[in-house]
């Protein structure tokens, strides 16, 4: 796919984008007020398989598929047809990985609008970020709230988890970039130091290794690989410490070095986790993204052409839209995701300028989001079912990525306008 500059993007700019921008803050304003109402705990989509009855079942069927597939059918049955049975099989949950999107968003929104009301609730959001930190560690980080059933056992609640300490990490920079508190500083260096001594590093070439999910693992999985290789690319630079980057380098090869010849990435390199979903790919890319615009580096760049392709032509369906899996790993009982829209939405803001495509998938994006997934209540769809909707609102899942995608949206167009563009 030809890259394309940035002076290609700014022709392709539409007349119609200012009023795009008011119905997304239009939009924002609903969700917050929703958000003030409903609060700021919530059942998530782990929610049938985070309890008593879920977690045997989920176990079974990682023992065995036969018997196990009969233990998860009841939950699979609601998720499918009866979302709210939610209510049956967990109590609603504070989420660290919210938090943070919410810390973000409302800074964002913080930026576009010079507002302190939401540089406010921002600071709210982070406050409960340094409770919710997983005790019985040295430094500052952060894991789910729940026991969560995996092929490879059980991690335990507060076990830190290397896909949920980055967003952390960024939710505290985008504040200290904004007031540059002491106390910032130094939580965010205690987050680096998690990241470099806690999370463990396994060599798989003289200039790759893959790192541990969390503090216990043997790693392999690649968007940990790619989380980890953006926030100790990102500390280096804020901490001026080329020794983080030696570390990142390794875990960004290890990323590039597996991406597939047509340009996806496989969930894990265990040859069993061999699925391509969208929001782990848009997962992977970003990270990418973001280092390329920290270093310039011709092996993110590479990848991400071909990852483009990929994405592009793989991961959304005959209208265009965003859909699940290009390669699932069992029966989906869902058409659309909302994860799957936060992630295009930021992943196209990230790349548009390089290439035009995703301008061009951004806006049918917003627009299907802004006419069929909002809810009269200012919050949005959580999935597309076969057969209806799943309303139930999860903060995890992905209400707050969604109000993130879309105050970041908000902060893009000002930057462009900023930039001399329409």
């Amino acid at each position: 796919m030809k890259r394309q500059r940035a002076s290609q993007f700014e022709s392709r700019m539409k007349p119609a984008e200012p009023a795009r921008t008011t119905r997304v803050m239009s939009a924002l304003t609903d969700f917050i007020r929703w958000l003030n109402e409903f609060g700021e705990i919530s059942y998530d989509h782990q929610s049938f398989f985070a309890g008593p009855l879920g977690r045997p079942a989920k176990q079974l069927y990682y023992r065995n598929k036969i018997v196990g597939t009969a233990a998860v059918a009841p939950m699979i049955f609601c998720e499918a047809f009866l979302p709210s049975a939610r209510r049956f099989f967990h109590k609603p949950l504070r989420f660290p990985i919210a938090d943070a999107h919410y810390a973000m968003g409302f800074t964002f929104l913080y930026e576009v609008t010079g507002e302190t009301q939401y540089f406010q609730r921002a600071l709210h959001f982070l406050e409960e970020l340094k409770k919710s930190c997983c005790p019985n560690y040295e430094h500052y980080c952060w894991g789910y709230p729940f026991d969560w059933e995996t092929r490879n056992g059980t991690i335990a609640r507060d076990t830190p988890l290397i896909t949920t300490t980055p967003y952390v990490y960024e939710a505290f920079l985008h504040a200290y970039q904004q007031e540059a508190r002491q106390e910032w500083r130094q939580l965010l260096e205690s987050i680096v130091q998690h990241a470099v001594t806690d999370i463990q590093d396994f060599a798989i070439s003289p200039h790759a290794s893959t790192c541990s999910y969390t503090p216990y693992d043997k790693g392999g999985v690649i968007n940990a690989g790619a989380y980890r290789a953006f926030l100790l690319t990102s500390a280096s630079r804020v901490f001026e410490d080329d020794r983080l980057w030696q570390i990142a380098e390794q875990n960004l090869n290890f990323v590039l070095d597996n991406q597939n010849p047509d340009g996806s990435w496989y969930y894990a390199v265990d040859g069993v986790r061999d699925f391509v979903d969208h929001f782990h790919t848009c997962f992977v890319m970003k990270a990418l993204a973001k280092i390329e615009q920290l270093t310039s580096h011709d092996g993110c760049r590479q990848a991400l052409e071909r990852g483009v392709g990929y994405y592009v032509s793989n991961l959304f369906d005959e209208e265009g839209l965003p859909k699940p899996f290009s390669r699932s790993p069992r029966l989906t009982v869902y058409r659309r995701e909302l994860y799957d829209y936060a992630e295009c939405v930021n992943l196209c803001l990230l790349l548009r300028k390089d290439y035009t495509v995703l301008q061009e998938i951004l806006d049918r994006v917003l627009a299907d989001l802004l006419t069929r997934w909002r809810k009269p209540d200012g919050s949005f769809h959580s999935r597309e079912l076969l057969w209806g909707w799943d309303n139930v609102p999860m903060h995890r899942w992905a209400q707050s990525q969604l109000f993130r995608s879309l105050a970041f949206y908000l902060q893009q167009q000002k930057a462009a306008k900023l930039e001399g563009l329409p």
